[in-house]
């Protein structure tokens, strides 16, 4: 059927969505691997780690045993040892977990640095963009993920700590360095299991977050046929083809203004043209412009007697987020439809 995007993305769109930051990558796969590279730089450098942060304690210790003798250049230098001692400790586990966090990004994504992503996009801090995303279909599939992590590691955990109770229970009474021995290797084979599990999730995220990537760039058959006639021409030619379509495009939408049923104007710089019928689930955009072209549509609507209706916020949201000849989104559902009502309030009142 037209207008159906069933279609792969081209290798032209793909390079497009990469440059806005479009790809399908998984946040958890990025935080399971910076995990267990963690947990394994700790398990080797940690022994290192803990010997160097001792030493520098009972250094600190045999200075300030008699505080008459200490003076502020020492207490200077005493600050300064055990900031270094503390970064050398900390730092191949940093290091460790940065290289592996840059690893699996770059397997994930690819090594194809894009600016793109990082330009201002007043889309990103929407409001109401940012609440159909928090609140949309995609909730329901973050909200099981979560509780699958949740229960995964959860069952993971009960499993190696209920056999081991009477044993743990056992150790009441001993030694401080025989306990934090023993504590210090279950705690690492719980964080081990857990991790592990975690790495599975956010392989299975992956692949989730690519097949949903794909899915959303799809095409339309006539977008394909467009894209490869034009691969092939000249940079002019293609140029002077997108200027006619550009032309018969606002041609074709400026003779359907007079069907409008309303116009929402900013009340100057923004004009969009709407159309309900009845037979679809949601308004149609007839007409859409900015500045002169949407004085040109308020002046057609007003030899026609289209309604014209200024709102603002709502001009300016179906201007960045309606495409010509497709229905309006979900979320501006409530604000058009008060303002259909409101027109078809005047036109029974004439």
């Amino acid at each position: 059927m037209a207008g159906e995007k069933t279609e792969k993305a081209t290798p032209k769109r793909k390079d497009e969505a990469r440059k806005k930051g479009q790809v399908g990558r998984s946040a958890d796969l990025n935080g399971a691997v910076v995990l267990l590279a963690g947990l394994f730089a700790l398990g080797s450098a940690g022994p290192a780690a803990a010997r160097r942060m001792g030493d520098a304690m009972r250094q600190a210790l045999v200075q300030i045993a008699d505080p008459s003798v200490v003076s502020r250049d020492q207490v200077g230098e005493l600050l300064t040892h055990a900031g270094v001692a503390t970064l050398l400790a900390v730092a191949p586990i940093a290091l460790a977990c940065a290289v592996a966090g840059v690893l699996i990004s770059v397997v994930q994504v690819g090594f194809k640095p894009s600016g793109g992503a990082l330009k201002p996009d007043p889309k990103r801090i929407d409001p109401i963009s940012g609440a159909k995303n928090v609140f949309g279909p995609n909730m329901f599939a973050e909200a099981l993920k979560s509780l699958a992590k949740v229960g995964i590691v959860g069952a993971i955990v009960f499993a190696f700590v209920a056999p081991q109770l009477t044993q743990l229970g056992a150790m009441v009474g001993i030694g401080p360095q025989e306990l934090a021995s023993a504590l210090s290797s279950n705690i690492r084979a719980i964080a081990m299991r857990a991790a592990v599990a975690y790495f599975v999730i956010g392989c299975a995220d992956y692949a989730y977050q690519r097949w949903r990537t794909d899915k959303s760039m799809r095409m339309e058959v006539q977008e394909v046929k467009e894209e490869a006639k034009g691969q092939n021409l000249p940079p002019e030619v293609r140029a002077a083809q997108r200027r006619r379509q550009m032309s018969a495009a606002r041609a074709r939408m400026m003779a359907d203004v007079p069907t409008a049923d309303v116009i929402v104007t900013n009340p100057t710089h923004f004009a969009v043209a709407l159309k309900y019928d009845g037979t679809r689930a949601a308004p149609l955009v007839l007409a859409k412009g900015q500045d002169l072209l949407a004085l040109r549509i308020r002046e057609l609507a007003t030899e026609a007697g289209v309604p014209l209706v200024e709102d603002r916020p709502l001009a300016r949201s179906l201007h960045a987020s309606c495409e010509v000849g497709h229905e309006i989104p979900e979320d501006l559902y409530a604000a058009v439809a008060q303002v259909l009502a409101f027109v078809y309030r005047l036109t029974e009142a004439a």
